[in-house]
């Protein structure tokens, strides 16, 4: 009798102690150290701006032999007939245009130049990067209206060790800030309610798990 009623306190010890473990557990996975992300953000207007090993089509109006597609180079700027270099990156297709026409107006009469982006990677201003245990951490482009589910189709998920409900986002476009995101919750329970939109420069961190 005494040895039973050992063993039962021992079970009953076990007990709380696999409780006490799961709430512990519990807690940590909800516990957020950053504020949640806001499901929506305000982006008006948004224009795409030339960044670096962007393909860039310079079509000069009644001037064939001035026209061409140049790269962007690593330092952001691009050449052309007539023109030495110039500073692409940062610049709307149309800013652009219109520095052509100034340079192109020292030799050749009322320039009327069009610019067309081709190929797209953008400045590093305005690329999405995604970082730590994703299955293929990797920059995008930003898109109007990207979501973060979009983001984690393009990166194929999480691996085995991602701790996702701790992942957090740093917002460079709202001033540095720092936000939690419910990735585990959205990709491996489908809840969409932790999907958010994405703005242009934020870097998505996916920690590993502790457990």
């Amino acid at each position: 009798m005494k040895k039973m009623s050992l063993q039962l306190v021992n079970f009953t010890l076990f007990k709380l102690l696999v409780i006490s473990t799961l709430a512990l557990m519990t807690g940590c996975a909800n516990r957020f150290d950053f504020p949640l992300a806001p499901e929506s953000v305000p982006i008006d207007n948004y224009t795409y701006k030339i960044g670096a090993g962007d393909s860039l089509n310079i079509i000069v109006w009644r001037n064939p032999e001035l026209s061409m597609v140049v790269p962007v180079r690593p330092d952001g700027k691009v050449a052309a007939p007539l023109v030495e270099e110039i500073l692409a990156q940062g610049k709307t297709s149309i800013e652009l245009a219109r520095d052509v026409e100034k340079e192109l107006g020292k030799y050749v009469r009322d320039p009327v130049v069009t610019v067309l982006v081709t190929a797209f990677f953008g400045p590093y201003t305005q690329q999405i990067r995604v970082v730590g245990e994703a299955a293929r951490p990797q920059f995008l482009n930003y898109k109007t209206k990207m979501t973060l589910l979009d983001v984690m189709i393009a990166v194929g998920g999480l691996t085995d060790f991602a701790a996702g409900n701790r992942a957090t986002i740093l917002r460079t476009g709202d001033g540095s800030k720092q936000y939690a995101v419910r990735v585990r919750d959205l990709i491996k329970r489908g809840d969409l309610s932790a999907n958010i939109e994405m703005m242009p420069g934020d870097i998505l961190v996916i920690p590993q798990s502790l457990f």
